[in-house]
């Protein structure tokens, strides 16, 4: 029985188990996935689970239901020593212990880059992952009930403004959903003037979307200006305190909802905590057919896909280009991973990775959209219709495409659910303070009346 060891249960390291349970019989290899989280999560629904569109757990593929011949660790690995086939594991709970391998497989995926601007750490939140997305929903939610009972002025504006700041795929989805739900929610809110709603989208580059060509790029800023979004290229936020931003042109806001998408860096443990090699990114060193190591220095029994991993991009005509960390190529790969393992297990040839990408398609809010394949370009509703359509036969399993399905249709007859449920965050707040609002006064006044 050969020990194959996955870290990271994400895209590639799911599909990866996932297939090899398919391949391999049960008393050929025995798998083990690690990872901190239960699930692997849906990426490209996350704009929409901020939205409203999309359940949160729907999104969210659980581990346990789908590897059924799989051990699963919940823990972060924290140390690859290849050399002596083993990684140090720490638990939410408990000491850190090692486990043994023959055979390694490092999709750890990749994490939120962070750059070191004041206030942000404080301030803003990310968008990688479930519980992100929707804290960004209820945020905003909460935000407008808030500012419903109060006057306007600079508090009330502030707690209307979003800022997202990071103009690729995550940023660009995820505040032309936000922003088309801020619209929508002036219909419940009376009170509010869609004048005191702000959202602005902070890009450094002079441009955004750099999937896809220039003027597509321009009409995706275009069609956000027109429904009442600031754009702001070539510009950097340079600090956030308090939630006051401070832009490199000059500009300066107060914003009650900051958001970071400005990209991702590579996972720690791959960068600093390995024995294996790392290019000058930070990112596994990959062959083609996805074994770790050269093709003149192969790493034995290592493999890796994804995020991390440098895989070399076979149909690009640019000399040592490699495959873009997004979704769709994590997903391939760890089929074709899948695919090599079993096959040299049994003394077979792996195979390259070679992907011809169907174009690019993105969600700018419900109804509205953008593809580019080459030189097509499809805009607004049609792209919308095929952002959902590629994505509901992309999300694993009949389960979970039913279910989206299923919210989806719900949701246009009835429309979104605005319930804000912020407050499990603070799930013991109501019985700390016996429904009192303000139980500090209270312990006081009790304290008056016994003397």
């Amino acid at each position: 029985m050969r020990k194959i060891l996955v870290v990271g249960g994400g895209y590639a390291g799911f599909y990866t188990a996932w297939k090899l349970e398919k391949r391999l019989r049960p008393d050929e290899a025995e798998l083990t996935v690690v990872d901190p989280r239960p699930y692997m999560t849906y990426q490209p629904f996350l704009p929409e689970v901020a939205a409203g569109s999309v359940e949160a757990r729907h999104a969210a593929v659980s581990l346990r239901r789908h590897l059924r011949r799989t051990r699963l660790v919940a823990g972060t690995v924290t140390m690859v020593d290849h050399a002596h086939r083993r990684v140090t594991v720490r638990p939410a709970d408990g000491p850190e212990f090692d486990l043994g391998y023959d055979v390694i497989v490092v999709t750890a995926g990749a994490v939120t880059r962070k750059f070191p601007v004041p206030g942000i750490a404080e301030q803003a939140i990310g968008m990688k992952h479930v519980e992100e997305a929707v804290a960004i929903r209820d945020r905003l939610l909460t935000a407008f009930d808030r500012a419903s009972a109060l006057e306007p002025g600079p508090t009330r504006r502030k707690l209307l403004t979003v800022t997202f700041v990071g103009g690729g795929f995550s940023g660009v989805e995820g505040f032309g959903e936000v922003l088309l739900l801020g619209t929508a929610l002036l219909k419940s809110y009376p009170e509010l003037d869609r004048g005191e709603l702000e959202f602005h989208l902070v890009e450094a580059q002079g441009r955004i979307l750099p999937e896809v060509t220039d003027r597509p790029g321009r009409w995706v800023v275009s069609s956000l200006e027109r429904r009442g979004a600031r754009v702001h290229l070539n510009a950097q936020v340079v600090s956030a305190v308090d939630g006051h931003v401070t832009l490199s042109t000059g500009e300066e806001f107060d914003s009650g909802l900051i958001v970071w998408t400005a990209g991702n860096g590579a996972n720690p443990v791959v960068r600093k905590h390995t024995d294996l090699p790392i290019d000058e990114r930070g990112l596994l060193t990959v062959r083609a057919d996805l074994r770790v190591g050269t093709d003149d220095e192969p790493v034995p029994d290592a493999w890796a896909a994804g995020d991390d991993a440098a895989v070399p991009d076979l149909t690009s005509r640019v000399p040592g280009a490699r495959t873009v960390p997004n979704a769709q190529h994590a997903v391939r790969q760890g089929k074709l991973l899948a695919r090599n393992i079993a096959v040299t297990l049994r003394g077979g040839t792996a195979k390259p990775y070679v992907h011809h990408g169907l174009g690019t398609v993105a969600t700018l809010g419900l109804g509205r959209g953008i593809f580019q394949y080459r030189r097509l370009v499809i805009k607004g509703f049609p792209a919308w219709l095929m952002h959902r359509g590629y994505h509901v036969l992309a999300v694993p399993s009949w389960e979970r495409k039913l279910r989206v399905l299923a919210i989806w249709l719900t949701a246009a007859f009835f429309g979104r659910d605005i319930v804000s449920l912020a407050s499990v965050e603070h799930p013991r707040d109501a019985f700390v303070s016996g429904g009192d609002p303000i139980p500090e006064q209270s312990a006081r006044l009790a304290e008056t009346v016994t003397r």
